[in-house]
């Protein structure tokens, strides 16, 4: 199995990150706008379409407040296990996101790992402001 880990360093509270993140239905605006195009909520699941045009069912698996984790999976698609989880710490004057997904097969680890570089790029500013 694959493990694909990127700590993203925001120069917010850890409070104000997590309240953006949490927020399972709205991750297209709140999080990554643009990279994120589109989110339709279906069933409790959001069906994401991104810049690319892939479309992805992610289902919400947690959302704990008190240690501001959310853990999430893929369902369908071509991967025959994903699972993501997003963690907000405090650090020093700002925080610190840790977004973890494990997946199968390990050959789809070099495109998913290509398009979380893309997310953070968007993800690290969006969290950072008002």
């Amino acid at each position: 199995m694959a493990t694909l880990r990127r700590d993203i360093p925001v120069a917010a509270n850890a409070g104000t990150v997590w309240q953006k993140l949490r927020d399972f239905g709205a991750v297209h605006t709140k999080v990554a706008p643009g990279f994120l195009t589109d989110l339709k909520m279906d069933k409790g699941d959001r069906i994401l379409t991104f810049f690319n045009g892939m479309v992805a069912r992610e289902r919400l698996i947690t959302s704990d407040d008190e240690t501001r984790r959310l853990v999430y999976s893929v369902v369908g698609g071509r991967a025959s296990h994903y699972n993501a989880a997003v963690q907000v710490f405090p650090e020093g004057d700002g925080s610190r996101v840790t977004w973890t997904i494990d997946l199968l097969p390990n050959d789809l680890a070099p495109a998913i790992g290509g398009m979380m570089d893309e997310a953070v790029k968007v993800m690290r500013k969006r969290l950072a402001e008002d």
